[in-house]
């Protein structure tokens, strides 16, 4: 198998450690294998690859989508980036938890976050390429977001990037998204989405 798949302390969430193969021309790794994910029971299907570049500082989250919920591959091509997932599944035991990790280019690692998680990260080095596969496609009329500092969450930003809670570099769309409530539906265990 060309990937060490590890589960994290949420149900759902693996950190994905491929095979590097190295020498002093470079190197080559095999970034996504259906066959090694489906027999290490990641059955998802990818209909969408999605791209972007990132300066310190900028912190992109916390998305969903409601009623095409994505599940996403993502890692770091380029740098650095303190990726998190929070557990909107109404009825799990993590609901309204958060789990991080940090993707480094160099390590190579991925995070799977399936549907039914809201998903954010912030740069942690000068700039960062970041990639991800998606379960769904993009429904813009379909957006969900959080508060990416909420207090009921708790995301510890501050001790990964120190300065993050000040200097955060937010786009407008982020700096409005809805606070978390342990009182509202979001998903149901299954990631359908039975919010208002």
């Amino acid at each position: 198998m060309a990937f060490e798949f590890k589960k994290c302390d949420i149900e759902g969430l693996y950190e994905i450690q491929p095979k590097i193969f190295g020498d002093n021309r470079g190197y080559f790794l095999e970034t996504y294998s259906e066959k090694d994910f489906f027999e290490a029971g990641l059955t998802m299907k990818f209909v969408q690859d999605n791209q972007s570049k990132s300066t310190k500082n900028v912190l992109r989250g916390l998305h969903f989508q409601t009623k095409h919920p994505q599940g996403k591959l993502v890692r770091a091509l380029e740098g650095k980036v303190y990726d998190v997932a929070v557990d909107l599944r109404l009825g799990s035991a993590t609901f309204g938890k958060y789990y991080g990790v940090i993707l480094d280019s160099e390590k190579q690692n991925m995070f799977y976050i399936p549907e039914g998680f809201a998903h954010g990260f912030c740069v942690l080095t000068e700039t960062a390429t970041f990639a991800y596969k998606c379960t769904d496609f993009y429904h813009p009329e379909d957006e969900g977001g959080l508060m990416w500092n909420d207090p009921t969450i708790g995301i510890d930003w501050e001790s990964i990037l120190p300065g993050i809670t000040s200097n955060a570099n937010l786009s407008e769309k982020d700096k409005k998204h809805a606070p978390f409530s342990l009182e509202k539906k979001y998903f149901d265990l299954n990631a359908k989405w039975i919010g208002e």
